[in-house]
């Protein structure tokens, strides 16, 4: 992963090439908001595609619903993994009861369900309600393991 990814920008969706070590100071060249802040974006099915490949940075995204106790539960830990993983990692929330289309697009059977993607392709998912330090964890040696080729 190369220092100054290409990161989409939180408020007007511009692509901007962003040094991560600066990430927090980070404007966006075309609304001159905070391209990436450290928690969780609500991403419409308009917006996924945009923000999820055109990532320089790995993605997790949380497909979720809000009648659903284990992703109410998750939600938390979900921000505090943001925090932790930020800027390494970029997080993203779907709603599945707005995005139903978009949950259909991939596959989703059971919320919530965690999809990590890098370099534009899903490679892992979990479904279940996790931890904060079980959602650090698993997308940790999941993106070990895709660097390697496994």
């Amino acid at each position: 992963m190369s220092n100054h990814p290409h990161i989409v920008c939180s408020s007007c969706g511009a692509i901007n090439r962003v040094d991560l070590s600066q990430v927090a100071k980070a404007v966006c060249g075309k609304c001159k908001g905070a391209v990436y802040p450290p928690s969780p974006l609500e991403l419409t099915a308009s917006a996924f595609d945009r923000h999820v490949f055109k990532s320089g940075v790995p993605v997790l995204v949380d497909f979720w619903s809000p009648g659903c106790g284990p992703c109410q539960m998750m939600g938390p830990q979900f921000a505090e993994a943001a925090q932790a993983l930020y800027p390494g990692v970029r997080l993203f929330k779907v709603n599945t009861q707005v995005e139903q289309a978009l949950a259909g697009r991939f596959d989703i059977m059971s919320v919530p369900t965690l999809a990590l993607f890098r370099n534009g392709k899903e490679i892992a998912r979990q479904p279940g309600a996790m931890a904060k330090a079980d959602i650090m964890r698993w997308v940790q040696g999941q993106i070990l393991l895709a660097a390697h080729g496994n």
